[in-house]
């Protein structure tokens, strides 16, 4: 057989594979938007769940799913930062160095449900923090932190080689170049793999089940003192996210409407995924065309 005949079987195999991936991935959002996008509404969004009755909503549950976010990010983003940089630019290339790349690499396989039992047996009960948002935080903290090491290692290692070298010629540390030349060049790609890792954290379950909890209490949304068990800024309370409860309603919903609930609620997870990949690619490329402008 020729080689052309050869390319062109092979190249309409590829793009056969590729539209079928694509029309896979397009029949299973279109079927859960098609089934919720029409219980979504104002009183949806915001309301509270309902046991039994009719009429409930996820709002407790989105407020909490939002919350966990920003917890978990606000402790990734400093040590997926740091850790990237020391591999990157101040770790030793020998046994060392190789070994905690294979942790890593292991920690980023490791199935979200061994992640949950080990922030049970650790973080709820030997430390003490009981079925909580920092819990869940600190859970997925251990199931996020290699990703966002491996994005900053790699958009670090990404800068050319001559942008760092001008920057230790001119006389700077190698603390300064990295703060001030290589992070700025890297930015885009590091926020874009972060806001990619939110999205991922918003729609865990299964790591929050024995974490964070499966119920919430009532909340008081005028209370925002910290310190108050029904508070909603409270990170010691025990806190059902939009994904468990979707996991629980399935399950065990006793509601009359409780599969239009799940269908509802399903939708927002998929839209709110969906908003954090598309935002992460606009705003990495808006960002990289500014900064690249600018210079």
């Amino acid at each position: 057989m020729k080689a052309k005949s050869v390319d062109r079987i092979m190249t309409g195999v590829i793009v056969g594979i590729g539209f079928l991936i694509i029309a896979l991935l397009a029949a299973l959002l279109g079927y859960l938007l098609i089934r919720g996008v029409g219980h979504i509404s104002w009183h949806f969004l915001t309301s509270a769940p309902e046991s039994i009755r009719a009429g409930g909503g996820i709002g407790p549950q989105l407020f909490n799913s939002l919350f966990l976010l920003v917890l978990t990010m606000i402790i990734t983003v400093p040590l997926g930062l740091g850790a990237g940089i020391y591999m990157s630019e101040y770790a030793k290339q020998n046994r060392l160095t190789a070994f905690i790349r294979l942790i890593v690499e292991v920690l980023s396989s490791f199935p979200s449900i061994v992640v949950g039992l080990f922030g049970l047996l650790v973080i709820v009960n030997r430390f003490g923090l009981g079925l909580s948002l920092m819990s869940g935080a600190l859970a997925l903290t251990v199931f996020n932190l290699p990703l966002m090491v491996r994005i900053t290692e790699q958009a670090l290692r990404a800068v050319p080689r001559e942008q760092k070298e001008a920057g230790l010629a001119l006389g700077l540390s190698r603390w300064r170049t990295i703060t001030t030349v290589m992070l700025p060049i890297s930015l885009p790609a590091i926020v874009t793999g972060t806001i990619l890792a939110a999205g991922r954290v918003f729609g865990e379950a299964a790591a929050l089940l024995f974490t964070a909890g499966m119920s919430s209490p009532r909340l008081d949304f005028t209370d925002w003192n910290p310190l108050h068990h029904t508070s909603p800024l409270n990170p010691f309370r025990p806190a059902e996210t939009l994904a468990v409860h979707i996991w629980k309603v399935n399950s065990e919903g006793l509601a009359p409407d409780a599969a239009q609930i799940a269908a509802g609620a399903s939708a927002v997870l998929v839209i709110t995924v969906l908003l954090f990949n598309l935002g992460a690619r606009w705003f990495g490329r808006a960002l990289y065309r500014k900064l690249t402008a600018g210079r």
